[in-house]
């Protein structure tokens, strides 16, 4: 063991059961580092968990003991980092971390089994897990809370059990088993009554898929509170349909300002949103460092904090633009030192489709694995369009566009042209000769492009990999069968052996 890259074997740290064997050595300089965040991770939970209401959520909420597994997720994400990488992953989880516990501390205050705060409350707006928030830019008076992020999106991130149980009480009511386990996940919170009742008004969105959309439908019975349903265009590139999805906006704003007696505020909204330009800029600075031979900010380091860039914080948190700003400052010092992601690149890699959210860390094993550099994912291709500040009419067609471009929802919704031929494009692009295509089994928004995908990528000498996931639900494939069919190809069409032969085959199977 050594200070390199690669120098560890990080297959041994793993023994087979929820925690580990020991923490990975780095060199002094990096481990003592990454044992500072390890501390500071464990701060913010104690400190957050100092709060009364905070404990009283724990107990009342079953999804909750999921963040106990936090500082385990940060280990997972940081494996095999050094240098600017590894400072670039603490920066970004561990703002996400902070972001997380401010967003339960308001919802565990708000709840009326809980903190019964009735005028916090009545300043909330609930939004669905795949909503985009920039539309609360102009309501700086009131709250935005992603009710489903803390009970399933998140939880399924932290554990890879972390959703199984909510999934089993959809079934049990009637759901069936070959539903995407998202929004049977989410339901199932509903039944079991295990979302907060808090909120004034909310506003959903027909996300990704039919299902997501019946899901939310059941699920703002079970709120009950009014709720808006905003349905975006589904051919989100055609101009015909964006004066339409310009007026379901405004239609969406004037719901707000009727359910919480707020009026849109314009100055506030250009406020944030040219905060929001200014993260896109910085964006826009990684995706060019992800072009060049010597990459800085891919896989994990890209793929979860976009989503809370992005789509979360919208503008409106300032601390994430000052984030954003560290992030390309540890970029271009990595890329000015010639600095590798991995001990040695074999191939540039494109992820395209939805990845298992169970196991997001399975790009950093692609790197230290097998030498392949996950360069950016489909649903970090949103959108990085500069926006204007000054003119009401042109915001609301921007608003539109960004509920558009929503994560999960602007390549699989949209048509041939988004969800194909964007990726030869960006293979182009970003100059990858390889393409890991995550393949949801319990979704159907994109399955009939399968022999599409498999004939383009012959032609173009582009090595498709093919690896089937069940999202929420690792019994359908685990994340060791998502490694071993990587492995599989790797060996018999690649003809290749492993970086680090202790990461092919480990059992991981209860783990966290």
């Amino acid at each position: 063991m050594s200070k390199a890259m690669g120098s560890e074997r990080i297959g041994k740290v793993y023994k087979g059961g929820k925690t580990r064997a020991r923490r990975e050595w780095r060199g002094l300089r990096d481990t003592w580092y990454d044992y500072t965040r390890w501390l500071f991770i464990w701060k913010t939970m104690i400190g957050f968990m100092m709060n009364l209401n905070n404990i009283r959520g724990f107990f009342r909420y079953r999804w909750m003991a999921n963040y106990l597994a936090v500082p385990d997720f940060l280990d997972r994400h940081t494996e095999g980092l050094r240098g600017p990488q590894l400072r670039i992953a603490h920066t970004e989880f561990d703002l996400i971390v902070e972001h997380m516990c401010d967003t339960m501390t308001t919802m565990f205050k708000a709840d009326p089994l809980i903190g019964n705060d009735k005028k916090l409350s009545a300043s909330i707006v609930v939004f669905d897990e795949n909503m985009m928030s920039q539309i609360m830019n102009g309501f700086p008076n009131l709250h935005m809370v992603c009710i489903q992020i803390p009970p399933v999106y998140t939880s399924s991130t932290m554990t890879q059990e972390g959703v199984i149980h909510y999934i089993d009480v959809a079934q049990e009511f009637g759901i069936p088993a070959d539903v995407c386990p998202m929004p049977a996940a989410e339901l199932g919170v509903a039944i079991d009554d295990d979302y907060p009742h808090i909120g004034t008004c909310a506003v959903q969105c027909n996300t990704t898929c039919d299902g997501s959309l019946m899901g939310n439908g059941l699920e703002a019975r079970r709120y009950g509170i009014p709720t808006f349903q905003l349905p975006v265009p589904i051919r989100h590139t055609q101009d015909s349909v964006q004066d339409y999805a310009a007026e379901e906006i405004m239609n969406a704003i004037r719901f707000i300002e009727e359910q919480t007696g707020e009026k849109f505020d314009w100055d506030n909204y250009w406020k944030c949103m040219e905060v929001f330009n200014e993260e896109t800029k910085q964006m826009l600075e990684w995706l060019e460092l992800s072009r060049s031979p010597y990459p800085q900010v891919i896989g994990n380091n890209v793929a979860l904090y976009r989503d809370a860039t992005y789509q979360v914080a919208g503008g409106r948190d300032a601390r994430f633009l000052d984030a954003d700003r560290e992030i390309t400052r540890l970029g271009m010092e990595g890329y000015a030192s010639k600095s590798l992601c991995a001990p040695v690149v074999r191939h540039r890699a494109i992820l395209w489709g939805v990845q298992a959210q169970y196991y997001t860390a399975f790009p950093l094993w692609l790197q230290n694995c097998w030498g392949i550099l996950p360069l950016i994912d489909m649903l970090s291709l949103t959108s990085t369009r500069i926006f204007q500040i000054g003119d009401e009419r042109q915001a609301l067609l921007d608003m539109a566009h960004l509920y558009q471009n929503m994560t999960m929802r602007n390549r699989s919704n949209g048509g041939y042209e988004v969800g194909v031929k964007d990726l030869w494009r960006f293979c182009e692009s970003f100059k990858a000769d390889m393409v890991i295509m995550y393949e949801h089994i319990g979704c159907k928004a994109m399955a009939g492009y399968h022999g599409i995908f498999e004939e383009q990528a012959r032609e173009r000498g582009i090595h498709l990999v093919w690896v089937t996931h069940g999202l929420m639900d690792p019994r359908a494939a685990s994340r060791k069968d998502m490694r071993g069919e990587v492995s599989r190809y790797m060996r018999a069409v690649m003809g290749e052996a492993p970086l680090d032969p202790s990461l092919e085959d480990f059992d991981d199977s209860n783990a966290w």
